[in-house]
């Protein structure tokens, strides 16, 4: 039977995704995007590392059995200790002359901010060694110090050079120079902390005093650690300088033992280097662990330590050869 003139013949309806047999799932492993500008670089840099150790271990120069020889010597040693003393005191010192720089800067009074901003832009402007050099020979300026009324009778007056000893002299410099440093990192992290703590606090009507060593200044020290730090790393190295004021540091008995013995200055300077690196190494330490406190309520989860790194890279190391034995 012929169809009807303009009719269509309908096509067999062909076979859908439900009509086929279903196929099993197989994991497909996800490859990463490849980057050989990575590895070019990462072998760059290992060939150079691996020239640089090379050539400290194979150089006769170095003399590192010398630089084992004097690396525990007692005169070293003492030295070291006359270091970590210089060390200690300014940073002390420094760290509480600055704090009172720094609310004197942020003081309503203009007398107390503009003597504070004098005094910050004066120290940073003058180089340490020229401090040092000036108060080494300030008996020279002024052979007797006197408290007493302005223009008028004095109370009581000392000899300035049989106070100013060679330490003392050391101290005073760094810590008027670490002062004006240690002011502005104080000023910042006062400055970093919300202003409404501060308005918080007003309200609860507490005291100025307490506001500050409970409220503010907490806070206030997250910021100002690790700037700090910073500050006292290159105190540590700046105490090499007070060699100049006849202060025999740890730099100072390596330069005076290098002159005694002039064979053997490469190795005294590389005794030196490997102490400020311990000793900076340390100072980074309890830097960390002290930034991780105060990180307490400011972050959802502590930093994690480097032991704890170091489990979590083994545990996911042997999480990846799991898994690339079972594929």
């Amino acid at each position: 039977m012929s169809e009807p003139p303009g009719a269509t013949i309908a096509a067999p309806d062909a076979p859908t995704a439900a009509d086929e047999p279903s196929r099993p799932l197989t994991a497909q492993r996800v490859q990463p995007l490849r980057k050989p500008g990575r590895w070019i670089a990462t072998a760059v840099v290992l060939v150079l590392v691996a020239q640089f150790v090379h050539g400290l271990v194979t150089n006769p120069f170095y003399q590192w059995d010398r630089w084992g020889y004097w690396f525990l010597r007692p005169a070293i040693l003492d030295g070291l200790v006359i270091t970590l003393e210089v060390t200690a005191y300014s940073a002390v010192l420094g760290l509480l002359g600055g704090i009172l720089l720094a609310l004197a800067r942020l003081s309503k009074s203009p007398v107390l901010r503009a003597v504070s901003w004098t005094y910050v832009w004066a120290l940073r402007s003058i180089p340490l060694i020229v401090v040092l050099l000036f108060l080494y020979n300030f008996s020279a300026l002024y052979r007797t110090l006197s408290i007493g009324v302005p223009f008028g009778p004095a109370f009581f007056s000392f000899d300035e050079s049989k106070l100013a000893t060679d330490m003392a002299i050391a101290v005073i410099g760094l810590s008027l120079n670490e002062a004006a440093y240690a002011a502005e990192v104080v000023r910042g992290g006062i400055l970093s902390v919300d202003q409404g703590q501060h308005e918080a606090a007003a309200a609860l009507g507490l005291p100025k005093g307490y506001q500050f060593r409970k409220i503010v200044f907490p806070q206030a020290l997250r910021s100002i650690t690790p700037n700090y730090v910073n500050q006292l790393i290159g105190l540590i190295k700046s105490t090499s300088l007070v060699f100049y004021v006849s202060l025999l540091d740890l730099f100072g008995t390596a330069q005076s033992m290098g002159s005694t013995y002039p064979g053997d200055i490469v190795p005294l300077l590389l005794v030196v280097t490997v102490w400020y690196l311990i000793l900076t190494s340390i100072v980074s330490v309890i830097q960390f662990y002290v930034e991780r406190y105060y990180a307490r309520g400011a972050t959802r989860s502590l930093p994690p330590t480097p032991l704890q790194k170091l489990r979590a890279g083994v545990a996911d190391l042997r999480a990846r050869i799991r898994r690339e034995a079972a594929v």
